[in-house]
């Protein structure tokens, strides 16, 4: 994410956890070639995953699609995080992105179609609008 989109995120309070499921050498290592400022939470035995539905597969992993965008990476020189092949765990596991109020309450729910679907920041941002108007309704309502 870029300042400016971190910017927006903290002006609304949203707190961004990234979850991962490898070893602390690879989170390590990932948070450094891509420079990523969040907060991390190591869960080795996926409890968060299975929590949220999240599973492997390797027909979603490898669909053409999919490559297809990988290889336009490739042509348009982006890098990707080199990982030692030993720190290279489960390349079919499915990520997601969700979002949840002080609460507990899921606001967005994004389970990933592939590694690369990702909801947008302007769809995360949206989401936390429509609750803080929800929440604003209700409370006039009780008024």
């Amino acid at each position: 994410l870029n300042s400016r989109r971190t910017a927006l995120l903290e002006a609304r309070s949203v707190r961004v956890l990234v979850v991962s499921f490898g070893s602390v050498e690879g989170a390590q290592l990932w948070l450094e070639q891509t420079g990523c400022t969040f907060d991390i939470l190591l869960d080795p035995q996926r409890k968060v995953y299975r929590s949220f539905g999240l599973g492997s597969s390797y027909a979603k992993v490898m669909k053409f699609g999919c490559l297809l965008q990988y290889s336009d990476y490739v042509v348009a020189n982006i890098d990707f995080p080199d990982f030692p092949h030993r720190l290279l765990e489960d390349i079919y596991q499915l990520g997601g992105d969700f979002l949840l109020d002080s609460a507990g309450k899921v606001l967005l729910s994004h389970p990933s179609k592939s590694p690369l679907d990702r909801p947008t920041v302007e769809d995360v941002l949206q989401a936390v609008d429509s609750a803080g108007q929800s929440a604003n309704s209700a409370y006039k309502q009780k008024l």
